[in-house]
């Protein structure tokens, strides 16, 4: 990490102080994009007898064999015993966003499961909001954080995969994950009364790639701040599919992104029941996705276009559902025909895609104004003299959940 010049931005690595790295989940099959195809994987695992049979599908790692013990995942009731000896019903499994826009089903078990970050797990909830830093990649233009509700294995199919950033430290929106004494200085720069969420979502609107880290230039001027603050809270809005940030008065329904009806995507054509990974292709002309004799449209060239780590979001999403697992793994078993809510995901991919697309000339024009004049951002010698910089060596380490008892190896119990 770069030191930080007196004239510089800060970077997102001194504005929120606490990161994890992302997942290691260490084997595929305990990620799938329906629920029914794990328990399916998990029924063929405990059907094997043989140790030499459960031990090939589990695809053992130097973390994780069949006779490893670990704690349970926070929050997750699961056996904390051997799996040589497992034959219980599958862990029931949750919802986790996998890379920046797709969204995947996990069996929360940690025995399975190589690095699953058991300090992200604990601060899970209905107010966290997580920010993924994006690997630095200077031949693409890309957004330098991606942001969510979901519990993130913070993928990156490209480089160095970046750090997960959640906003609060503690459940329930309980101290948030920012440098000590920001929210004070950026109150009293803008006189305005500024949130956590306030400052993420100027995070989303501003922070900028840079070879050295992801740089966050904050506002002098009240303007910028409240222009940066609308597009924000719409990007985050996005990003969560809803979940967050949502104002019907701003235009942002708590149902989630829909586009207008001229542009709202559908199938024209029905999609195959059983469709390859070979089939997927896009026609600008008639900006259409379509796949085998299957139609969706209209499909905006920058949606089809959109990339995430290097690579289109698109063809990432289609390959996570088409590609065939290798004969005779756990991966190999998957859904026999495409399913209405795979349809619907895709269609809502489409129409987040899009309407990010939009925002981009919006990030452009709040970019050129923060640069357009000295003076019109914080510096790093500012928020020196007001004590935001340096951040304490104590705030980039989890906090202590007082209380959280969670089950360790064979059922002994710890408190957090």
């Amino acid at each position: 990490m770069r030191a930080v010049s007196d004239d510089d931005a800060p970077l997102l690595h001194d504005v929120m102080p606490w990161s994890v790295r992302p997942l290691r989940i260490g084997r595929g099959w305990p990620m799938a994009p329906d629920p029914a195809t794990l328990r399916d994987r998990w029924a063929l695992f405990t059907a094997a007898r043989g140790e030499a049979e459960r031990a090939a599908l589990l695809y053992p790692t130097r973390a994780r064999g069949l006779h490893s013990r670990v704690a349970q995942l926070p929050g997750h009731r699961t056996p904390t015993t051997a799996l040589a000896g497992e034959d219980g019903r599958c862990p029931e499994p949750v919802m986790i966003q996998h890379g920046a826009h797709d969204r995947q089903w996990l069996i929360p078990d940690h025995r399975l499961i190589d690095a699953a970050r058991p300090e992200l797990w604990r601060v899970l909830d209905d107010r966290q909001i997580f920010a993924v830093e994006r690997a630095y990649l200077p031949e693409v233009r890309e957004p330098a954080v991606a942001f969510s509700a979901l519990l993130p294995d913070g993928r990156s199919p490209a480089g160095r995969p970046g750090r997960i950033r959640p906003l609060f430290r503690q459940p329930g929106g309980l101290d948030p994950n920012l440098a000590p004494g920001l929210v004070g200085l950026l109150s009293e720069q803008l006189a305005a009364d500024v949130t956590a969420e306030d400052v993420l979502a100027w995070i989303a609107a501003a922070a900028r790639p840079a070879s050295g880290g992801c740089e966050v230039p904050f506002p002098t001027d009240p303007g910028d701040w409240r222009a940066g603050l609308a597009l924000g809270g719409r990007l985050l809005w996005l990003h969560t599919r809803g979940a967050r940030l949502s104002d019907p008065a701003a235009g942002r329904d708590p149902a989630g992104p829909r586009l207008p009806g001229g542009s709202r995507p559908y199938v024209r054509a029905p999609l195959p029941a059983a469709p390859r990974q070979e089939e997927l292709e896009y026609d600008p002309d008639g900006r259409e996705l379509q796949i085998g004799a299957g139609r969706i449209s209209p499909v905006s060239p920058a949606a089809w276009d959109r990339t995430a780590g290097g690579v289109r979001v698109l063809d990432a999403w289609w390959e996570r559902r088409t590609a065939q697992g290798t004969p005779g793994s756990l991966e190999a078993l998957r859904p026999p025909v495409w399913t209405r809510s795979c349809t619907s995901d895709l269609l809502e991919v489409v129409s987040v895609l899009t309407l990010l697309a939009e925002l981009d000339a919006e990030r452009d024009t709040l970019a050129r104004a923060l640069s357009a004049r000295p003076g019109r951002t914080l510096t790093a010698t500012q928020m020196r003299d007001a004590g935001v910089l340096p951040v304490p060596a104590a705030r980039r380490r989890p906090a202590s959940v007082l209380g959280h008892r969670e089950e360790g190896p064979d059922g002994q119990f710890a408190l957090v």
